[in-house]
């Protein structure tokens, strides 16, 4: 895993793709990639003699999200560092380095935040940025006043221009919409990647299991972007548990994300997966999810047979979803087991997100 540094702890001299990189989009990987070079053989190195003095490939972006601190907006990320991480890994990057943002970094004037930060902090030799990047106090600075004070320091800056999908450009608010209606494939396709995230399994009342359909309850980073409330057909993956646990095996689940208005109307919004035919205890793991498609809305049913008898239909439909991608790029290796049993409980518990 590449490491995740603030500036002063960073390691130098670096090339920057200087940037927010939520949901790190396709748009955004065309910015990094500006800042990777392409790995010299063994004989270039020798010849140069210079490998290590080469400027490290590196994101710089900010935390919390300057909206938050200048405006109190909260800001709910597509990817949360540690998230970022793995998906930087196989761009190139070296390392992610977070500026911590604050009121007194909001008013640096442009060129005392190129001086302080990029040339004094980081060692800056190269920079890239997206045409719409935007710096410095009221956020008076743009892409070209940062090539032109680049070029005062000696750092090459490169200005890379929209990536446009159909008439509307690819950006992380697009996305965001996209998830926030339901629709998993359109954020998948503008993502170019799977849209997942994770959560601790949290032991609950046993109300799913009541229904005969036991699910793991989540408990979620409020941080965490979460797409449509709803039922879905999803994966799952253990990323950590119990010594002999399957990690790392994509598991068949139906996933639903909101309240329970037919059990416990008053509930504050949950997580909710319940793996197909899988006989785990998950209490006390990880749980990595991947929302594959909506199945329907949430509602309220007359009577506990009535939601029964609906979340069997939404198994029997998530099952035959996902039997058919098995074999895709989509969905490989998807495991499905044959007795269903108690996954951890459901209580009505999730960070606010």
């Amino acid at each position: 895993m590449i490491p995740l540094h603030n500036p002063s702890d960073a390691l130098r001299p670096t090339a920057i793709a200087l940037g927010s990189f939520d949901g790190l989009h396709r748009g955004h990987r065309r910015v990094i990639a500006a800042v990777v070079p392409p790995e010299p053989t063994p004989a270039e190195a020798a010849a140069t003699g210079q490998a290590a003095a080469q400027p490290i490939p590196t994101v710089v972006s900010f935390w919390p999200h300057p909206r938050e601190v200048l405006h109190g907006e909260p800001r709910l990320r597509l990817d949360l560092p540690t998230e970022k991480l793995e998906a930087l890994e196989p761009l190139g990057i070296r390392q992610l380095v977070l500026v911590p943002f604050d009121r007194a970094l909001a008013a640096l004037a442009p060129e005392a935040f190129v001086e302080q930060v990029l040339v004094d902090q980081l060692q800056a030799r190269r920079i890239a940025v997206g045409d719409n990047f935007r710096f410095g106090a009221g956020r008076c600075g743009d892409a070209a006043e940062l090539a032109r004070l680049g070029a005062r320091h000696g750092i090459a800056v490169t200005v890379l221009p929209m990536l446009f999908d159909g008439a509307e450009r690819v950006s992380s608010s697009r996305i965001r919409r996209a998830l926030a209606a339901g629709r998993i494939s359109e954020a998948r396709r503008l993502l170019e990647r799977p849209y997942r995230f994770s959560g601790l399994v949290v032991r609950g009342r046993g109300l799913g299991r009541g229904l005969g359909w036991p699910t793991a309850n989540l408990a979620v980073d409020g941080r965490k972007f979460l797409p449509q409330e709803g039922v879905y057909a999803a994966l799952a993956w253990l990323e950590s548990g119990e010594p002999g646990m399957a990690c790392g095996e994509a598991m068949a689940a139906v996933m639903n994300l909101g309240p329970q208005p037919t059990v416990d109307p008053l509930a504050a919004s949950a997580v909710e997966v319940h793996l197909l035919d899988r006989q785990i205890e998950l209490v006390g793991a990880s749980l990595r999810v991947e929302p594959i498609q909506l199945l329907r809305q949430q509602q309220r049913f007359a009577s506990l047979e009535a939601l029964s008898a609906q979340i069997g239909a939404d198994v029997a439909a998530a099952r035959q979803l996902l039997s058919a991608l098995q074999g895709s790029p989509l969905a490989a290796g998807i495991g499905m087991g044959e007795t269903p049993a108690d996954e951890g409980g459901d209580a009505p518990q999730q960070q606010d997100a």
